[in-house]
């Protein structure tokens, strides 16, 4: 058998040929992915640092509820140890102004 040698090389040529516009083809499409991850990734950025910055805000707005939640509870605390002895002082003044009174004839 004998070998078409200029045939081989032409087919090779061919073959390589082929690959080289698939591989160039391929480059341009990673390429053109990596473009696209990049503007999205820029993207994903700006929308995050947009939404931590809304929940610092809210994180702020927090602390101040908790902070006048913490003075209301305070407020509560004091008002039940503080309750006793008002209740106490008043029925106290009530009876001494019963006391005091005459009684009242019919």
């Amino acid at each position: 058998m004998a070998m078409d040698v200029e045939a081989e090389i032409r087919d090779l040529k061919r073959r390589v040929g082929e690959m080289e516009g698939s591989f160039g083809f391929l480059t341009e499409q990673v390429r053109s992915v990596h473009k696209d991850l990049l503007a999205f990734q820029a993207q994903t950025e700006r929308r995050f640092d947009g939404v931590e910055g809304r929940l610092d805000g809210v994180e702020g707005r927090l602390g101040g509820v908790e902070g006048r939640l913490d003075r209301v509870e305070r407020g509560l605390q004091g008002l039940r140890d503080d309750l006793p002895g008002i209740v106490g002082d008043a029925m106290r003044s009530v009876l001494r102004e019963v006391r005091a009174k005459p009684p009242k004839s019919h």
